[in-house]
């Protein structure tokens, strides 16, 4: 299987560089998209130095089995309807939590979009438990 990929690669060099070119300008401008990516450690330095408020984006039903201490609340699906709310929080960064990471960086350029600055929680939720950083319920 490898010799054969190995095989194909050396004799289709140009597809293969062209496909390995186009696979790193994808993977860039998706990160770019999303907007900034922080580590636990970053968020917390964030927080610690008020520059930050955490924006927990999941299911009430995941928000109550733990979050974040301070997190607003606004579920993925309700915040175009409840930005308004993020408004006292213009001056500071919007860090996006959700459970993986999979909504964060969708609702980080939303925010962006909307003139706030955001960014995201590597890893979402199971990054920061992961770091065994604490949760409140």
């Amino acid at each position: 299987m490898l010799a054969n990929l190995i095989e194909f690669a050396t004799t289709h060099y140009v597809l293969s560089g062209s496909f390995v070119v186009l696979l790193a300008l994808l993977i860039a401008s998706e990160l770019r998209k999303g907007g900034q990516s922080l580590s636990s450690r970053e968020l917390t330095a964030l927080i610690n130095s008020e520059q930050g408020v955490v924006l927990d984006v999941r299911g009430q039903k995941d928000f109550s089995a733990g979050h974040i201490a301070g997190a607003l609340h606004i579920p993925y699906e309700k915040l175009a309807s409840r930005m308004a709310e993020l408004e006292k929080h213009k001056s500071k960064t919007l860090v996006v939590v959700d459970a993986m990471g999979q909504h964060a960086g969708t609702v980080s350029r939303e925010l962006k979009k909307a003139g706030y600055h955001a960014a995201k929680l590597s890893g979402g939720i199971a990054s920061w438990r992961g770091d065994n950083l604490p949760v409140v319920k």
